[in-house]
């Protein structure tokens, strides 16, 4: 089973209508759902990616009065990130909302990893969320508030094998998360961090969940069905939104019950 037993994202935000927000890696998997959902809330979407094809895809797709602003953009070049945050504000205004999705959980030994291959590993899964945070916060400041969401993962939460770089990646999200909470909650900054379980993205169907996968979910898993993109963005609609006006320095797991 593949599928979702929950349905689509159905509720509505009336504070994200024409709200500027920020999506990294938005082009497939987790950050597509992610730009679809904030375009249905009438929010003005800017997202980056690599994959020049499916982000212009994508946004042709939702394109018309309130097309989303595709940006080829490696998040590892800090420049490049900030050039792309510049754009989507000079189209669209202040950033109100970032949501620091891109990562790259490509498996990976110990033994096999190099000083090159760490940093590279650092700079895709966690290095980059610091600096976005870092060029939107200003715009934040002076709009009177913002939410910034942060990206983990309940890997090394269950201690899964054969990608450790990345899972300390993903753990330091949580600590990134509690720090900027405090330094930025007095001028309404809000920072939170979604921590996914499973989710059955196209990337992870064709690379990682093999036959016997399924059984394993399912004695993990307190809920039947399968993590979706769409229940990620559920929960990031929520924390972007002025209905979680109270809501900093948490971990909110969309994981079925595994954790």
């Amino acid at each position: 089973m593949t599928t979702s037993t929950s349905p689509a994202p159905s509720a509505i935000y009336p504070s994200l209508a024409g709200r500027t927000v920020f999506i990294s890696g938005g082009a497939s998997g987790i950050g597509e759902g992610l730009v679809r959902a904030f375009h249905a809330q009438g929010a003005r979407v800017g997202f980056c990616d690599l994959d020049v094809a499916a982000g212009t895809a994508l946004a042709q797709q939702l394109g018309g009065g309130n097309a989303p602003l595709f940006l080829e953009c490696d998040v590892t070049d800090v420049a490049a990130l900030a050039a792309a945050i510049g754009a989507v504000r000079a189209r669209f205004g202040p950033i109100r909302v970032l949501l620091n999705n891109a990562a790259n959980d490509r498996r990976h030994q110990m033994a096999d990893v190099t000083s090159e291959d760490f940093d590279r590993l650092v700079a895709v899964n966690f290095k980059h969320q610091f600096f976005a945070a870092q060029a939107v916060a200003d715009d934040m400041r002076a709009l009177g508030g913002g939410s910034i969401i942060n990206f983990g993962s309940i890997s090394w939460m269950i201690k899964g094998a054969g990608y450790p770089v990345y899972q300390a990646c993903k753990s330091a999200a949580r600590g990134l998360t509690r720090s900027l909470a405090r330094d930025l909650g007095k001028a309404n900054i809000r920072v939170n961090t979604i921590v996914p379980g499973w989710v059955m993205t196209e990337r992870q169907l064709r690379l990682w969940v093999k036959p016997e996968s399924h059984a394993e979910i399912d004695a993990a898993q307190c809920l039947p069905g399968r993590v979706m993109a769409e229940d990620i963005a559920a929960m990031a609609l929520f924390l972007a939104a002025d209905d979680s006006k109270m809501c900093s320095a948490q971990d909110y797991v969309v994981d079925a019950g595994w954790t």
